[in-house]
């Protein structure tokens, strides 16, 4: 399965006080969740009577037809797949509650009263209902033999565990369901009756993913669709599925109502940041009087979900924000991120930033940050020294546009071959340049890194380095060369969002006369240029004809670092992203690249110079990622072959 679960939240046409009809209303959207899979589907906040019942709902025949209209749905139940959470008003002892009723299979597994009502504004709760809290869950005696639970837990359905709570709960300082996420519980369901606002919706929005970051959890709200009385409100049926501080799923419309909202979720990623989340666990130990009161009900006969992820949205760009306007804003946060990392290491030391600047997406970058760099510090842009360093695998395109975005930035520039320097060395050691090896490729990025050395020492300066993220995960950088610098501005950067980050800086007209060259850039193949050209001088050497897809080396790294997902489950994700853009044994193919290189170049990583994190992942030795370097990828690899 993946980890995989199938969630849904269910809006019917409510007709208020028609038991009845909405009990067929139920029914339908049942049916519909079955069809699709779903695991488990939600109603909204007392969706067999409505919310809006007022006083009639102190009615004894409205009670009992609640009553009757529960166990139709209940029986109903043992034809469909999942389960149903709906919501009725109940009496017990002498009092009405608000309850959500569990139901699967023709059981009622458990009923969770509401704890918190509310009574202000347009709000009257506790005019008809008593809380959960006052109600002595050993002795309730609700009228249905044999219930597994009352009252808050958390049920165990054997491969997810979630909870319940309703409406008011959520909006409380500490929601019972907070009590329920420390006591396990994956999914929390929440039924609600949400009237329209201007600007709730938004709020709600906000709430609903903060609290499933917070959380670390999967949230279904379940809102009152227009079908309720509009006497004074009109009710909104907003509904969301969220997970993990992202929005998996929205309704569209401002005003909605008879629909069925559905998703699947990755548990995966909750049970991963759950682990690796120390403030989680020790949150669950200090509140641990609280969640002492928490009782855990096993959900039995539960099927195993069989969601794919066919509901479950994969960007196949990560670390990319997919939406536009987005992505833009969030280029330019990453780049202030690197400008005043870059900006505290010069104010500390007292020096000027020395590139290399090669005319690739990299160096671009970097030459960039130190530029606005010297900019805010209120230095003169001459203080940036720039060096192009021409080799036998330059291209005149790369070359022009190194050489004229340095001039248009008005930085110090410098040009310096390295050609005769680079034969004189491998004349030294005895290697022929006419063989283009490994050797005859690194002579070169060694003595491209010791002239930017030397040039900083001269000027007064630090080299700041241009490699990124994914040539640190691949190991795609010569040790001791491009691999070092005095500051990594990229180094948390991956290879997919540079580009993006160069074209952010171009469309916000930063610097107004380079924006030409900059969109040139960006289109020029990525290379490190260290093989001669071809004959009609184009660039000979792709980075990605030889190392793989960045593309997809970068969506392997994600999952890797920010879930540790098996091989497996990423390649299943892999195929599914990447459908019509590469077959499956390309993945395969390139997820073995991935790990091969991944693990025997940890070494390269165990000594990185400093550099700011700037998004949820890393690999710096003294932060996120520390590993062996001697570690074995055989039980990766083996996986990896099976698929």
């Amino acid at each position: 399965m993946n980890d995989y679960v199938r969630v849904a939240a269910a809006v019917i046409n409510t007709t208020v006080a028609d038991t009845k009809k909405n009990t067929q209303e139920h029914i339908k959207m049942m049916e519909s969740a079955s069809d699709a899979n779903v695991d488990i589907t939600v109603f909204p906040e007392l969706s067999v009577t409505g919310y809006t019942c007022q006083d009639l709902f102190f009615q004894s025949e409205l009670l009992r037809s609640a009553v009757e209209s529960i166990k139709v749905i209940t029986e109903k139940s043992a034809e469909f797949k999942g389960i149903f959470i709906v919501g009725a008003p109940l009496e017990c002892r002498g009092q009405l509650y608000n309850c959500a009723v569990v139901i699967s299979a023709g059981d009622i597994l458990g009923i969770v009263p509401k704890t918190f009502l509310p009574n202000y504004n347009e709000f009257y709760e506790k005019r008809w209902f008593s809380s959960g809290s006052e109600l002595d869950e050993s002795t309730a005696n609700f009228p249905f033999k044999e219930l597994a639970s009352v009252g808050r837990c958390v049920f165990d359905a054997g491969h997810f565990t979630f909870g319940v709570e309703i409406c008011e709960d959520l909006w409380t300082p500490v929601p019972p369901s907070s009590m329920l996420t420390l006591s396990g519980a994956e999914i929390i369901l929440n039924l609600s009756a949400s009237n329209a606002l201007i600007g709730k919706g938004e709020y709600l929005r906000s709430t609903v993913k903060q609290f499933s970051g917070s959380n670390i959890c999967t949230y279904v709200y379940c809102s009152a669709g227009s079908g309720e009385s509009t006497q004074d409100l009109i009710y909104s049926g907003h509904s969301l599925i969220c997970e993990n501080g992202t929005i998996l799923k929205e309704n569209s419309k401002t005003i909605d109502n008879d629909y069925l909202l559905i998703s699947d979720t990755d548990l995966g990623k909750i049970r991963s940041d759950r682990r690796k989340n120390k403030s989680f666990k020790d949150s669950a130990g200090f509140y641990s009087d609280l969640i002492g009161s928490v009782d855990t009900v096993e959900a039995e006969n539960i099927p195993e979900p069989t969601a794919n992820g066919e509901y479950y949205p994969v960007n196949k760009a990560p670390f990319v924000p997919s939406d536009n306007s987005q992505k833009l804003s969030r280029c330019m946060e990453i780049f202030s991120m690197q400008v005043e990392g870059l900006r505290k290491r010069l104010t500390t030391i007292g020096c000027k930033p020395v590139i290399g600047v090669s005319g690739g997406l990299d160096s671009t970058l970097a030459l960039l940050v130190s530029a606005e760099t010297v900019r805010r510090m209120g230095k003169p842009m001459s203080d940036v020294v720039g060096i192009t360093m021409p080799c036998f695998g330059t291209t005149s395109r790369t070359y022009n546009n190194s050489v004229n975005l340095m001039k248009t930035l008005g930085i110090t520039t410098m040009e310096i071959s390295i050609a005769d320097s680079c034969r004189q060395h491998m004349k030294d050691i005895g290697h022929d340049e006419n063989v283009h090896d490994i050797t005859y490729e690194n002579v070169q990025a060694r003595e491209r890194t010791q002239v930017l050395m030397d040039v900083a020492n001269k000027v007064g300066g630090i080299v700041v380095g241009t490699g990124d993220l994914s040539e640190l995960a691949l190991g795609w950088c010569t040790y001791n060369a491009d691999h070092m610098s005095m500051y990594g501005v990229n180094s948390s950067i991956p290879k997919t969002l540079i580009k993006w980050m160069i074209d952010a800086v171009a469309k916000n007209d930063i610097f107004h006369d380079s924006t030409e060259i900059l969109e040139d850039i960006i289109e020029t193949p990525i290379s490190p240029e260290l093989l001669p050209p071809t004959e009609d001088g184009k660039i000979a050497q792709k980075t990605e004809d030889t190392v793989g897809p960045y593309l997809l080396h970068d969506f392997f790294l994600y999952y890797v670092l920010r879930f540790g997902f098996s091989p497996s489950k990423i390649y299943d994700l892999a195929v599914k992203a990447f459908e019509g853009e590469f077959d499956a044994d390309t993945v395969k193919k390139w997820l073995k690249t991935f790990y091969r290189r991944f693990f025997t170049q940890q070494f390269k990583r165990s000594c990185l110079p400093d550099g700011v994190k700037v998004g949820s992942v890393c690999l710096s030795p003294r932060g996120d990622w520390r590993m062996p370097t001697d570690s074995s990828a055989r039980l990766w690899l083996d996986e990896a072959e099976k698929m």
